[in-house]
């Protein structure tokens, strides 16, 4: 995968997590049901959203990590030991920073 390719599948992705990220905000900020039970049952989802955005800006730190590597020249080689990352891998995991051996 060429760099070019890569940055545009990263950007894409990247695009995509904002918007449910923002969508997830806005979920968690519905005023919570006065009934006792309600309340209960958006709780839990309320968790589990909390949980699906902080997945999202995991990833998205990753990505922005990936984006830094394209611009620098570096995408493609391991930061661990600098050999190059098998093609299948990054077509796999396109922010993935690491080769398979190290990963």
């Amino acid at each position: 995968m060429t760099p070019e390719a890569a940055r545009e599948i990263l950007l894409a992705r990247r695009a995509e997590l904002a918007g449910n990220i923002a969508r997830i905000e806005d979920q968690l900020d519905d005023p919570v049901s006065r009934d006792w039970e309600d309340a209960a049952s958006e709780r839990q989802g309320d968790e589990v959203l909390s949980a699906l955005g902080a997945s999202d800006r995991a990833e998205m730190r990753r990505i922005d990590a990936a984006l830094a590597r394209v611009e620098a020249g570096e995408y493609g080689f391991c930061v661990r030991c600098g050999n190059e990352i098998a093609e299948g891998r990054l077509a796999l995991l396109p922010d993935t920073p690491f080769c398979a051996d190290c990963a």
